[in-house]
């Protein structure tokens, strides 16, 4: 939905069912074949953003990026815990503000679809669970449980009271189309057993009665009750189908890459395997297509799950953690888009017809009266094709499909890419007017030390190891668990001077274990093995030994059947083991003692405020359990800024008293796993393409410019294991480099044919480029070729036959310029090698 048409429709909008239209509002129903909105059935294509992984003031160009890209849906999940932290007291303010969101996409004329949930799911803690629900006696989560149903209700029926109050409903004039209940619980349903069936059920029939006045959806439940809508989750579903032929085919998650955890390598999709899901997606009968996710965002606080999923919540999406695009991942799904609605019409009016074109070859023909439009499929993973069609030959990729919106033209194939890549960088210290940070992040800085082991007074003991969600409530990663116990010179692992060995079992996340004030060792699990075991070599003394174990979570469970009953925290057992063999001494059932938190916390230390922070030289540096504190300037410019954490180990960061989340760089990917380059043929797993090995999961870490002033920032860190804060520097996002490479073979670029007639306006394929930013124009030509130029963008060089001509050609059209567009022919730039399909490949930067 946009140019004229979403003018007009903002303000007719939608309405669902058998309720009547109102003035301002419009109908929204669906038929086997799509989503219908005022009688008229839509290809829509959608993309998930997050408002509480990014800032109110980054929302209104994410929104329009969105748009910009084709987008005619913004799909996001409602976070419960957010909105109400301690039950009955909600919170719809600043990145929660919910409202606000809704408002701006239907200020850019784009449909909404709200996942309501409420169990979310999305990397986030707990699944978007308050902790607070786990305490409600007799509570089941998930399940046909009184209590847990009487919750999940009330807080449905709050959003979509408030909702109506704001009119955001289709059938108000709003820009809701569609609602979730639920979420993905067919994955796990066979885990809940009779309790099951009947609460979707329930779930499906409590949403119902809320008489939205939009259509329900329910994801990866096949046996969603009517008149809800199932619909796929996944990287492929064009193979899926709905649960009635009166539901339409509809795609909720695309995942458009994947997440990162700490400790993990940063997965990536390539724009070529996605764009071929979504084409085989849309060939094969489906309407509703969403990005899983478009803009990612950022893990703000202690918002990540897992556990251990990282503070960038990137996702390798079209728009970039930072709100920058990713081309040629956005450019070219936006061609597609374009693509597939010159085949709307065609389309919604038909079922598609599909027949065999070859092994691993097939056409699928969408025609009546109102048109033909055909989409050509080679699923093979090696061989490219060349297939007879209508009469007519075309050349199809291996492991791509062709798009003909009139059955004759090829316009888009999703293998071959028109759009300009770009190359980001991260730019620190002074670059010109770009960044000048006036009070360097090296001097200035003030400490205070967190003390090992109890220090409040709201500490208590208890007999045995308690775990530690149930202890904390999630309202601290940090728990304390301490003991002082006599030894006895006689006791058997003191024999000979030999050391002890100190053993704990942990379920979990990390364990940091001290012994008479220090530590002796450290012990971390990873997404998907939480668990851990310490064993630590250390030296007793005889009389009063201290054991001091800091456990701490990162990240709340948030996946998988009853993961809301998965635990944390030393649960043992504690053992002293000596040299003898089977001689230990078990410290498990003693009474212990446990605070809840750190003395910091308590202080409120993060906001920087206090009148505590001690400057001293030189600064206390490498050693565990330190508060840091500094003061600076907002760098200048409009970049996006990111703070580069090199020389901290672990711990959590606060710009102005908000947290920008937890920071890890110490926490190394595998050495192996990675490739230069991914072959994007054949099926896409989230471990398929990996880059970064070898090197710290996340170093860079983003801080919003809205939440800086022109000066005297407070920057606050808490390190846990040891680092150096005299290291960390702020760093500018920005682009490097515009890069294309298009053949003699490519398509016309979309716009380039006209809608109506499917008219060729130009001759041959076009190479084009521009600047990202406002203001900037191309100001130097890196790398021209016009022939067989190898490598990639970052990395061209001229190959056997080359254009003499085409760097001034190129410089020439480009340079001083915002855009340029070039036709890639021979006509251009003479034909250095007869008889060879050519190539156009250019890398320019702009200032």
């Amino acid at each position: 939905m946009r140019g004229t048409e979403c003018s007009m429709i903002l303000l007719v909008f939608l309405m669902v069912g058998n309720f009547v239209t109102t003035t301002y509002g419009a109908t929204v129903t669906y038929d086997h074949r799509a989503i219908v909105i005022d009688g008229k059935r839509r290809v829509l294509v959608s993309g998930s953003i997050h408002y509480p992984r990014s800032t109110p003031d980054m929302w209104p160009d994410l929104i329009q990026k969105s748009k910009d890209g084709g987008l005619d849906v913004i799909e996001t999940y409602v976070f419960w815990d957010l909105h109400e932290p301690v039950r009955n007291q909600f919170n719809f303010e600043g990145r929660n503000d919910l409202v606000k969101f809704l408002k701006l996409i239907a200020d850019a004329g784009l449909y909404a679809h709200l996942r309501i949930g409420p169990y979310v799911c999305a990397e986030w803690n707990y699944g978007g669970f308050p902790l607070w629900l786990h305490f409600i006696p007799g509570i089941k989560f998930r399940t046909n449980n009184e209590p847990f149903k009487a919750e999940m209700k009330r807080f449905t029926a709050k959003i979509v009271d408030l909702m109506k109050q704001e009119k955001l409903y289709a059938s108000q004039g709003g820009p809701i189309i569609l609602s979730q209940i639920e979420n993905e619980y067919g994955n796990v349903q066979s885990h809940y057993g009779a309790g099951a069936k009947p609460y979707v059920n329930w779930a499906a029939a409590m949403a119902t009665s809320l008489n939205t006045g939009v259509p329900w959806v329910m994801c990866q439940q096949a046996d969603t009750p009517d008149p809800l809508i199932n619909t796929c989750n996944g990287f492929y579903c064009d193979g899926f189908t709905p649960n009635s032929p009166k539901k339409p085919k509809m795609w909720t998650e695309n995942w458009s890459g994947w997440f990162l955890a700490f400790g993990g390598a940063v997965p990536y999709r390539p724009v070529e395997d996605l764009a071929f899901a979504v084409a085989r997606f849309y060939q094969r009968g489906g309407t509703f297509q969403n990005y899983y996710m478009y803009h990612g965002g950022t893990n703000f606080g202690r918002s990540s799950g897992g556990p251990f999923i990282s503070t960038s919540y990137d996702y390798d999406a079209p728009i970039d953690e930072y709100g920058l695009l990713r081309q040629p991942k956005w450019g070219h799904l936006k061609d597609l888009h374009k693509a597939v609605k010159l085949c709307e019409e065609a389309m919604v009016a038909t079922d598609p017809t599909t027949t065999s074109l070859g092994t691993n070859l097939e056409a699928s023909v969408y025609k009546s009266d109102s048109g033909c439009s055909a989409f050509l499929a080679n699923v093979g993973t090696s061989s490219d094709a060349n297939v007879t069609f209508n009469g007519k030959s075309y050349y199809l990729p291996a492991w791509s499909v062709s798009i003909l919106p009139d059955c004759k033209n090829v316009v888009f194939n999703t293998a071959k890419i028109n759009s300009m890549a770009t190359v980001p960088t991260f730019v620190r210290n002074s670059l010109g007017d770009e960044i000048t940070t006036s009070k360097a992040l090296a001097s200035g800085w003030s400490s205070i030390k967190e003390p090992v082991g109890i220090s409040s007074e709201s500490a208590f003991t208890k007999p045995g190891l308690l775990e530690q969600i149930n202890t904390t409530a999630d309202k601290s990663d940090y728990m304390w668990y301490s003991l002082s116990t006599e030894v006895k010179g006689d006791e058997p692992y003191l024999d000979n001077g030999s050391q002890t060995v100190l053993h704990v079992e942990s379920l979990g996340h990390v364990l940091h274990a001290f012994v008479n004030g220090k530590l002796q060792g450290s012990a971390i699990g990873s997404n998907g093995h939480p668990k851990v075991s310490l064993d630590a070599p250390i030296t007793l003394v005889p009389g009063t030994n201290k054991f001091d174990f800091l456990s701490l979570t990162v990240g709340l469970q948030n996946y998988g059947e009853f993961f809301d009953l998965s635990g944390a925290g030393v649960t043992g057992p504690v053992q002293l083991r000596g040299s003898t063999q089977g001689s230990a001494t078990d410290l498990s059932s003693q009474q212990w003692t446990y605070q809840v938190g750190l003395k910091g916390e308590d202080l409120g230390l993060s906001s920087g405020t206090q009148s505590l922070w001690v400057s001293q030289s030189p600064l206390p540096t490498k050693q565990p359990l330190i508060w840091y504190k500094t003061t600076f300037d907002e760098p200048t410019g409009n970049n996006p800024i990111a703070l580069d954490m090199t020389g901290m180990g672990k711990g959590e960061a606060w710009v102005n008293g908000q947290s920008i989340g937890r920071y890890w760089p110490t926490n190394i990917a595998p050495n192996s796993g990675c490739t230069d380059s991914c072959n994007y043929k054949g099926s896409y797993s989230s471990n398929k393409c990996l880059r970064n090995c070898g090197k710290p999961s996340q170093v860079m870490y983003h801080v919003p410019r809205s939440w800086l002033k022109p000066s005297e920032n407070i920057l606050v860190l808490f390190e846990e294991i040891g680092g150096d804060p005299t290291q960390i520097s702020f760093a500018n996002r920005q682009v490097e480099s515009l890069c294309s490479q298009v053949s003699e073979s490519h398509p016309l670029p979309v716009d380039m044919w006209a809608i109506d007639k499917l008219t060729e306006k130009a001759s041959g394929p076009v190479v084009s480029l521009e600047c990202p930013h406002s203001g900037q124009v191309i100001s130097k030509i890196k790398f021209a070729s016009f022939g067989t130029p190898n490598g990639m963008c970052g990395s061209f060089s001229h190959g056997q036959c080359s254009s003499e001509k085409a760097l001034s050609v190129v410089q020439k059209a480009c340079i001083g310029s915002k855009s340029c567009s070039i036709e890639v022919s021979a006509s251009t730039f003479g034909n250095p090698c007869r008889g060879v399909t050519k190539s156009l490949a250019v890398e320019a930067s702009c200032s």
